[in-house]
């Protein structure tokens, strides 16, 4: 990545691209986490449960896996397309991206997370009995688990996948790897992974995505949430240390 803040010794119209590529870039992690939450936890708010013809577990899980790859597509020249803080830091401690950048970038997820939080409640307000409360598609463990796990599977399980979403993803992004092909490893591995992870925490691997619906719901799910962004981004953190030795032990081979 460049360098991408003005100094007293660069010229002022290159100070003001500078900071018009990072508003572009933030723009980005906004609007493709603002799809992220839209079409996954819409898709579990509004399709999962229809009777009869509800996607079901594997549907929310297949929404989330296209989200994260039509986004990859959509906006990954322009920010890399993390969507997610736990993503960003993970690729922060891999040595991929800047930390002096990582605050706007979790401050754009976020909002943009909220906003689609925002749009899917004024969706759902015009629903007969709708009821943020009874979940919101937040995330739990314990008796808000779906399958009422325990804090420490939850833990476990939300450590586990992000280590391995960010393996998935530096792998699939290494200057090695197949050229175009990224967002489709990275998409099927989120699908993947919530296939596995539903039942247990209904999936987060990215505290933005908790955060997001978390508000909405307002009681539980913010109790909660701390939860959803400790696992994250201690897997994430790992997931970081763990390619990048990767990485530097490919690099370190005799020819």
């Amino acid at each position: 990545m460049g360098t991408y803040e003005g100094s007293a010794t660069r010229p002022v119209h290159v100070t003001m691209g500078v900071t018009m590529l990072m508003s572009r870039r933030v723009g980005a992690e906004f609007l493709g986490t603002f799809g992220l939450v839209l079409g996954g936890c819409g898709s579990a708010l509004i399709a999962a449960g229809v009777p009869e013809v509800g996607i079901g577990y594997a549907g929310v899980s297949l929404a989330f896996g296209l989200t994260v790859l039509t986004g990859a597509y959509a906006f990954g020249h322009i920010s890399g397309a993390h969507f997610n803080p736990a993503v960003t830091l993970g690729l922060v401690v891999g040595g991929r991206f800047p930390a002096r950048d990582l605050p706007a970038y979790w401050i754009a997820q976020i909002l943009g997370g909220i906003a689609a939080g925002a749009v899917l409640f004024a969706i759902l307000s015009g629903e007969s009995g709708f009821d943020p409360s009874a979940g919101f598609a937040s995330n739990g463990y314990g008796e808000h688990s779906p399958q009422h796990y325990s804090l420490m599977s939850g833990l476990i399980m939300e450590t586990v996948m992000t280590f391995m979403f960010l393996i998935v993803i530096m792998g699939a992004t290494s200057k090695d790897a197949p050229k175009g092909f990224a967002p489709i490893a990275i998409g099927l591995a989120l699908t993947l992974i919530h296939l596995v992870s539903i039942p247990v925490t209904n999936t987060s691997v990215n505290p933005a995505r908790s955060t997001a619906v978390a508000i909405f719901q307002g009681s539980w799910a913010l109790e909660q949430l701390w939860a959803f962004w400790v696992a994250p981004l201690i897997g994430a953190t790992l997931g970081g240390v763990v390619q990048r030795w990767l990485e530097e032990e490919k690099t370190a081979q005799p020819a």
